[in-house]
């Protein structure tokens, strides 16, 4: 997106499901023109390859995005940015590569007990409702790419949503691997990597009381709770902004 030889640090922002990395331009365009920031597009979405025999969990996608960086020369220091889908890759990128990850901003983070942590429960959980919704969109592929338009237009899904016949096998298989079949929310509570996660208060898919026990239990995590939706736009988008550019400027020494 933007490349700068003469920045300590990069940038680096993961999208949500279904989208690409054109997601981030309305942030991109608030940050500083110093700044470097690479986008990506995780397996696939966008323009990177849809192979349809992948997985598409977390760590698949967290172990392109760091050979895709490796490729590029951008070796260390990343400050990791990850929407929804993409925040969930962002804990894998800290987890796998603690010594090239500085910090990770997290944004709208579908954080749900693992299927084990669910099973030795005995009361019904807004996870357990969460993830059998999601079990029965994946059912309806056709009916997905048709509504997808819809969503985009009343404003409830990011304007780079794109649900095709070539995607919607990658869209079905990371919900399941990588939503539904998590274990990112015990993931978290072990980061080692100074986190910054912001949710919000209107947001239907992310559980707060997850992220706030998150960061109950690991100093290294904080969490802000903010009055918005699921996506980054608008509002939400000058916050993301305003924390991203104090997460740069304290790490390059110059708060």
């Amino acid at each position: 997106m933007r490349r700068s030889r003469k920045a300590k640090l990069t940038v680096v922002l993961i999208h949500g499901i279904g989208n690409s990395l054109s997601a981030w331009d309305e942030l991109v365009r608030l940050l500083p023109e110093g700044t470097r920031v690479i986008g990506v597009d995780l397996l696939g979405f966008g323009q990177s390859p849809k192979p349809r025999w992948a997985r598409y969990n977390v760590v698949m996608q967290a172990r392109s995005v760091a050979f895709t960086l490796l490729n590029m020369g951008i070796g260390r220091r990343w400050v990791v940015v990850g929407h929804s889908l993409g925040a969930l890759v962002a804990i894998e990128l800290a987890k796998r590569y603690p010594l090239l990850v500085k910090q990770l901003l997290l944004c709208s983070p579908p954080l749900y007990l693992s299927e084990q942590a669910d099973a030795a429960r005995k009361t019904i959980r807004r996870d357990d409702i969460l993830k059998n919704i999601y079990r029965t969109v994946q059912r309806y592929p056709e009916q997905m790419i048709r509504l997808a338009p819809f969503a985009v237009k009343l404003g409830v899904a990011n304007k780079s949503l794109e649900l095709t016949n070539d995607n919607v096998a990658a869209y079905i298989g990371a919900l399941e691997a990588s939503i539904i079949n998590q274990t990112s929310l015990e993931d978290v509570r072990r980061v080692i990597i100074p986190t910054r996660i912001l949710y919000g208060a209107l947001d239907p898919v992310v559980i707060g009381s997850n992220i706030r026990a998150a960061a109950k239990l690991n100093e290294r995590v904080t969490a802000r709770r903010l009055m918005v939706g699921h996506e980054v736009t608008g509002q939400y988008t000058k916050t993301v902004a305003r924390e991203l550019i104090g997460i740069v400027d304290a790490l390059s020494g110059r708060s």
